[in-house]
């Protein structure tokens, strides 16, 4: 075994276009686990969310990463083991912008999705993650200021021509402050300094008692190079951005079943 620990992006990496996991990718991930390798879920996605995509894939035991790292749980259990939020008045800053550019947003509090309004954009959203968003009539920033809400992400639902336009927004006022990056062509997404994949690395890796040198990582997008970068075995799908490319191996794409050939080839060091 090459790797001990092995942290993999969801959607774009581990998720087909069409939003499947392959039987190949499910052997390899269930093999790897027989020969004693760690399998961790590190993702985006809400809890909610991801938690219900992981029986398909063997999991039912172990740790689960959602909201890139800011949420660390056990899959058995539910314990939250790190739970990762925004200050106070540091959510309501970031909303009042939203709202004072007529930016397409939503929250996520306490487990919840919450937007101001319904759109294309978030039907399509709720229905690749398989969640119902609650509509407010109150203003967020006002829901936040007033009733001291936990936020845990902030979300910016975009076309695909938009949005790097809303990244270098966002990045430019609030990038110094806070954690922005995209998750795929049509999400931009803040979060407090600290909920990185990064972060979601180091913490995994000292609570299995893995050295970074003996963790593999794998995504496609901007939101991965952290954990990517802090991981010792450095892997990207060839359907993912550039920048994350640069810095990785790259692998087939996520429609050819490249989460399978990295746990094959090089976690497990087979010969394929």
């Amino acid at each position: 075994m090459n790797f001990d620990l092995f942290l993999c992006d969801f959607d774009g990496t581990l998720v087909r276009a069409d939003g499947t996991v392959t039987d190949a990718n499910k052997r390899a991930i269930a093999e790897y686990r027989r020969r004693g390798g760690i399998f961790v879920i590190c993702t985006g996605r809400m809890m909610l969310s991801i938690r219900a995509r992981l029986a398909e894939l063997g999991l039912c035991d172990g740790l689960v990463a959602a909201f890139h790292g800011a949420q660390i749980a056990d899959i058995a259990s539910g314990e939250l083991l790190r739970n990762v939020c925004f200050r106070a008045g540091e959510a309501e800053r970031i909303l009042r912008f939203a709202e004072g550019k007529r930016l397409r947003f939503q929250m996520y509090v306490d487990g919840e999705l919450i937007a101001p309004f319904r759109s294309e954009l978030l039907s399509a959203y709720e229905r690749v993650c398989g969640v119902q968003a609650r509509i407010s009539e109150t203003p967020l920033s006002d829901m936040v200021a007033t009733q001291r809400l936990n936020v845990t992400k902030i979300v910016f639902l975009c076309n695909a021509e938009e949005t790097q336009k809303v990244y270098r927004l966002l990045a430019e006022n609030f990038g110094e402050e806070f954690y922005v990056a995209t998750s795929s062509d049509y999400l931009v997404e803040v979060l407090p300094k600290e909920a990185t994949k990064a972060a979601a690395c180091d913490f995994l890796a000292d609570y299995y008692g893995v050295p970074h040198e003996r963790v593999a990582a794998i995504g496609d997008q901007i939101a991965d190079i952290p954990m990517i970068a802090a991981a010792g075995g450095k892997f990207a799908v060839s359907n993912g951005v550039e920048e994350l490319k640069k810095i990785a191996t790259v692998v087939p794409s996520a429609d050819g079943d490249g989460v399978a050939y990295t746990l094959r080839k090089y976690a497990m060091g087979e010969e394929l």
